[in-house]
């Protein structure tokens, strides 16, 4: 770990240490170390830059949930520390909503909800990150549905004219990062089957997946088999059936006691102009900035985790209709 501080043994030691530092020990101020100065923070609600922006946004989420836990599940990752790594980092969250912030008042709703960082590191920091939180799960357990919530958002924030815009092409800012991941064969593998998937090659399921396959989805929603990841699929892209799909970020590992996986970053651009799991057909345009992470077994994919913000692309929607 060259560059790195001694303490950490490896890549996803550094990743997942410093997330419990700065979020569970309380150690906030240490972002002031990890994170650059102009770091670039994307999440599909906004785009945010600087190190201050981050520690202010943090107090505010932990003034809101101040139980939160942040379980690291895996660090898919890439890169050397001479030339700089990406993390592709799961978590599965655990909050108490005890105070009141950009959720409403406190309602003390127990949350459980998963999340997805992609971090680019060198030089024991962090200076490019993509994040990506199952803003759908958190609302619905909150009692709100994913329209009513991004509704009143906009509201909350001053109104369409000048309220946080979403992550887009137009908003989204270049940061230091430019490398695309690795060329391991289960990252390929996995980059294959969702490519094939939003060509419309659906028969690719039954011969990639594992029957006994299990998925966690948007929402919060776990799904089995064939038939889940069908549906899942299915309704996003027959939701968006001519928007182009492009794999951002792949990665694909191999490492001691833990099966083959991959982690990939895509984006969906284009129309709502179909009907799907996006309900009625807008005509808006959207984008969509997702992460998946897939682990493989003797008998296919045998694990999969996607994410998106459903909040986020209603929010563009509204914005665009006026349904306000």
């Amino acid at each position: 770990m060259q560059g790195f501080d001694a303490r950490w043994k490896d890549f996803p030691d550094y990743i997942i240490g410093i997330t419990k530092e700065i979020w569970e020990d309380r150690k906030i101020d240490t972002l002031h170390h990890y994170y650059s100065d102009d770091i670039v923070v994307r999440s599909p609600a906004s785009v945010v830059v600087g190190n201050k922006s981050v520690i202010g946004a943090t107090m505010a989420t932990l003034s809101e949930f101040p139980d939160r836990t942040l379980l690291a599940e895996d660090v898919i990752w890439s890169g050397t520390p001479e030339t700089g790594m990406l993390s592709s980092h799961r978590l599965y969250s655990t909050a108490t909503h005890t105070g009141d912030g950009v959720y409403g008042k406190a309602s003390g709703t127990k949350l459980r909800y998963r999340i997805i960082a992609d971090c680019h590191a060198i030089n024991n920091q962090i200076n490019d990150e993509w994040l990506i939180r199952d803003q759908g799960a958190v609302v619905r357990q909150l009692g709100l549905d994913p329209i009513d919530y991004a509704r009143d958002l906009i509201a909350k924030e001053g109104g369409p004219e000048n309220c946080v815009q979403p992550l887009t092409p137009k908003t989204d800012l270049e940061g230091p990062y430019k490398g695309t991941g690795n060329d391991n064969e289960w990252g390929e593998k996995y980059a294959h089957i969702i490519s094939s998937i939003m060509n419309a090659d659906f028969a690719i399921i039954p011969k990639e997946y594992d029957r006994a396959c299990q998925m966690t989805y948007p929402g919060g929603e776990q799904a089995v088999s064939f038939d889940g990841a069908d549906r899942f699929w299915m309704g996003l892209r027959a939701s968006f059936p001519n928007a182009k799909f492009k794999i951002e970020h792949q990665i694909g590992r191999d490492d001691p006691l833990m099966p083959p996986r991959a982690a990939i970053r895509f984006s969906l651009h284009g129309k709502h102009d179909g009907w799907g799991a996006f309900g009625t057909p807008t005509g808006k345009e959207v984008y969509i900035l997702g992460a998946a992470h897939a682990e493989f077994g003797p008998w296919g994919l045998r694990r999969e985790h996607v994410l998106f913000d459903e909040t986020s692309i209603w929010k563009q929607i509204l914005l665009q209709t006026g349904e306000l």
